[in-house]
């Protein structure tokens, strides 16, 4: 450990760009029905009941466009560091709920936000996406390990039940009142 070395540190998004998570479209998939999804996915969708894996061509694509945008940040002199993605076709669990497949690690600015010296790990309320921080945290650990000062703190993750979710909660038909109800 070095002890003047700082790796982590941004009060604003206004300053030039320095150091950057840059997401992997790598194994990617379309998640499997889950209640958050439910209101996301529209009723004429094509994806609508399909789960899985993307196909080979839209990974390749994703891929591309996002090496390319690393690769104009990396000219530029900004240092761009890359998730390591896991397996996201397979099942997962928890004691309260099992899912088919994970989602990705395509957008690391859904998970991490950093504040000052401190990253901040979200939880997500997709239950495929409730595993998604271990790709982030290799990164973590390196970065701790580099900079003395690095803070990493980690949201309580929900339980995600189903009874945490409301099918009508995006619907129009429905008011302010019934929204913000807890049961």
């Amino acid at each position: 450990m070095i002890d003047n070395i700082t790796i982590v540190n941004s009060w604003n998004e206004w300053d030039p760009l320095k150091h950057v998570i840059m997401g992997r479209a790598d194994g990617v998939c379309i998640p499997a029905p889950e209640p958050a999804l439910d209101a996301k996915v529209p009723e004429d969708s094509d994806m609508r009941g399909q789960f899985g894996p993307r196909t080979k061509d839209t990974v390749d694509k994703a891929n591309q466009l996002l090496d390319d945008f690393s690769n104009i940040l990396k000219k530029r002199g900004i240092k761009v560091d890359r998730p390591t993605p896991i397996n996201f076709n397979q099942k997962t669990s928890t004691p309260d709920w099992e899912t088919k497949t994970m989602f990705g690690c395509m957008p690391p600015r859904d998970v991490l936000l950093t504040v000052g010296n401190e990253i901040l790990e979200a939880t997500m309320s997709y239950r495929c996406r409730w595993f998604e921080y271990l790709c982030y945290r290799p990164l973590l650990k390196k970065y701790y390990n580099q900079d003395p000062k690095m803070r990493h703190e980690s949201a309580p993750k929900p339980r995600l039940t189903d009874a945490d979710y409301r099918k009508d909660y995006l619907s129009d038909k429905i008011g302010v009142q019934k929204k913000i109800r807890v049961d």
